[in-house]
């Protein structure tokens, strides 16, 4: 950071607050509205402490990085206005224009980290290089996703616009890591793009062009930076369909006699997607994910082991059964760690404390309602359903993959806002049958006064 950011985002801040307020009406309702610029603030707040975390506490890293390679197509663009935007949509090839530039990029030939350098560059030429605003970018970016995913959240449940607010935009991690100039920005801003296009266009089937358009916008920012988000994704979302339209059919015997075969298409065709994205990409192929899961896991392991935040999932030597195996340590992993006295900095701290209050709610909902009562409500909740297994399949992918906290906290902050939302929707619907029990209870008993009388 240097001076010029002190001098422009104060001026920036006024222009993206002045849009933020023109748009508020026209994307929130008397409820909603005291959350719209409070949740954006976070936003902006995350972006800049981000920033300044990398710079005085880390001396580096990928955020600047990011912005080393924008200044490079900002310089070209001093130089030659026709190179720069050439290598803004450049794919990795060789280009006699613009090689004096690219051959300086690390990041030139990698298709997933170089499209955060495109955006941070449209994001340079409309700030002047200025990497506060550049970041101020990325948290507006951010936030236009995960707005769309509240949105999303209250179409379902209303009166829970509260603590879904709390879900989505007030979690530490989620607008800490989830603002500033990274691929976790980008992610989960196109990961509420997708939730809500599919909501709309698959299960609603409202507005379906326009939830089509933005939803494929984000599946494709998915695909491009971290398709594991979208695979992950995938499988629950198209069990969520067959769920809904089996409800639909009115007919109870015939209900029952579909279901299985609607659950087997779901995840058939949940199987088929991923096998048909991931067919070019060995990196990800559905038949290597153990290979890849356990050298990604063992890398990260062996850097952090000495330093007190690595964790051991047990044995896991890449094979999809080993996978199955250590999948419950990744799940509590990824929920339920760091424990507090696990935490070495102030990040895990943070980190930790969010674990100890899911600790806390997923304990307190199973006490509550009963352990076999709360899977039953998990499974006649298609939302609640699909909010559950996401996190699990997720919490699966990034517990095997991380092998230490560190990294750990800022993989998992996708399934945080899902995660935390099934838990309040289910202590909704357990609180609001309890008062109608109540309530039968109390209309019963007035009746057999009644008729004593």
């Amino acid at each position: 950071m240097e001076l010029r950011d002190l001098l422009l985002t104060p001026f920036y801040l006024a222009i993206f607050y002045g849009i933020a307020y023109g748009v508020r009406g026209k994307v929130t309702n008397a409820f909603t509205r005291r959350y719209f610029i409070p949740a954006l603030t976070v936003k902006f707040i995350g972006a800049i402490a981000l920033g300044v975390v990398y710079q005085f506490y880390y001396g580096g890293g990928d955020t600047f990085n990011y912005t080393k390679h924008s200044t490079t197509i900002y310089n070209a663009f001093g130089d030659s206005p026709a190179a720069a935007i050439k290598m803004i949509f450049a794919d990795g090839t060789f280009d006699p224009l613009t090689s004096r530039y690219t051959s300086t990029m690390a990041w030139y030939k990698a298709p997933t980290e170089y499209f955060v350098v495109r955006v941070a560059a449209i994001a340079a030429l409309l700030s002047f290089n200025t990497y506060s605003v550049i970041a101020l970018v990325f948290a507006g970016l951010s936030f236009s996703g995960m707005w769309a995913m509240y949105l999303t959240f209250i179409r379902a449940y209303p009166l829970l616009y509260k603590r879904l607010a709390v879900a989505v935009f007030f979690l530490p991690s989620v607008f800490f890591w989830g603002s500033g100039v990274m691929k976790d920005s980008l992610c989960i801003g196109a990961l509420g793009w997708v939730f809500y296009g599919f909501y709309h266009a698959a299960v609603l089937k409202r507005n379906v062009l326009f939830s089509s358009v933005v939803g494929l916008l984000g599946a494709y920012t998915l695909i491009t930076v971290k398709i594991y988000i979208l695979l992950s994704f995938m499988p629950p979302a198209l069990l969520w369909v067959v769920i809904e339209n089996n409800r639909r059919i009115k007919s109870a015997a015939l209900r029952m006699l579909l279901k299985p075969f609607f659950l087997l298409l779901g995840v058939g065709a949940g199987y088929l997607g991923a096998t048909n994205l991931t067919a070019d990409d060995d990196r990800y192929a559905v038949d290597k994910i153990g290979e890849r899961t356990k050298i990604n896991q063992e890398y990260l392991y062996g850097l952090t082991k000495d330093q007190g935040s690595a964790y051991n999932i047990g044995s896991f030597d890449g094979s999809i059964g080993s996978l199955v195996t250590v999948a419950p340590q990744a799940i509590a992993v990824s929920l339920f760690r760091p424990f507090l006295f696990e935490a070495r900095n102030p990040v895990m701290v943070l980190s930790a404390l969010e674990a100890t209050m899911f600790i806390y709610l997923t304990l307190m909902m199973f006490y509550r309602t009963g352990v076999l009562r709360s899977f039953r409500q998990i499974a006649s909740t298609p939302i609640v359903t699909f909010c559950f297994l996401f996190a699990i399949v997720f919490a699966i992918g990034v517990g095997t993959n991380s092998g230490n906290f560190g990294t750990l906290v800022r993989y998992k902050i996708p399934l945080m806002p899902f995660y935390l939302s099934a838990l309040y929707i289910m202590q909704f619907q357990a609180n609001s049958a309890k008062k109608l029990g109540r309530f039968a209870s109390t209309e019963k008993r007035a009746s057999m006064v009644a008729r004593a009388a």
